[in-house]
């Protein structure tokens, strides 16, 4: 078993491990992926956080990282070379509240927009269109600069995209047809680039008792 580095419980389609993995690339965080199954979860992830949720983050030292955003910004606050934390407009707490709204009420209207059979009584066009006055202020705001806090890439930036991602995926010819044009280069600029294509590799799932891939840059 691979023991030298954390690991990390991810399932590559999942916004949130997304935006981990993301972090843990770019800098340059080496841990043991562990690509599991949702409907199927390990028995050993259970135990290090029984809410079952990914991404989960075992460091060396045995302490457990279970939410997103603290898994981003324990590499970040290590090693952060694009400055992802230092954005050139606002600051970390302002972009971890906008963060934090977008995983609060934008999340609950994906959810229902995305999969209106998980939920009674549910329309899906309702969430659809609640879900994109959240977009419409990105784009807003991207009117001004290329991303969101300047025109470097920060925090926000990455946190976000992932599930802006999987909204747009969701109906793609109606995202398509709203005049999101500085949002849609954003959200472009995101899935063409080279670190989403090398946290989005496919594993195969993680059994019990083998050791995991080791994921980033070494």
């Amino acid at each position: 078993m691979t023991t030298n580095y954390p690991i990390l419980y991810s399932f590559r389609r999942c916004p949130y491990a997304m935006r981990a993995r993301l972090a843990l690339m770019v800098s340059n965080r080496v841990c043991e992926l562990r690509e599991v199954v949702l409907r199927d979860k390990p028995q050993e992830m259970l135990d290090v956080s029984p809410k079952g949720t990914v991404p989960i983050l075992i460091d060396v030292d045995g302490r457990v990282l279970d939410e997103s955003i603290d898994i981003m910004l324990w590499a970040l606050e290590q090693h952060d070379p694009e400055k992802w934390l230092i954005p050139e407009q606002g600051t970390v707490a302002e972009m971890v509240a906008l963060i934090a709204e977008f995983d609060g009420r934008f999340k609950y209207h994906l959810d229902r927009y995305k999969y209106p059979e998980r939920y009674a009584g549910v329309e899906a066009r309702v969430h659809r269109d609640e879900a994109a006055a959240y977009l419409e202020k990105l784009n807003a705001k991207l009117n001004a600069t290329k991303y969101l806090y300047g025109n470097n890439v920060a925090l926000a930036d990455r946190a976000i995209a992932p599930f802006v991602r999987q909204f747009a995926h969701t109906d793609k010819n109606w995202f398509n047809e709203q005049p999101w044009y500085q949002l849609e280069a954003w959200l472009a600029a995101f899935t063409d680039s080279e670190i989403y294509a090398s946290i989005m590799h496919k594993y195969p799932k993680w059994e019990s008792g083998n050791a995991g891939v080791v994921f980033g840059r070494s």
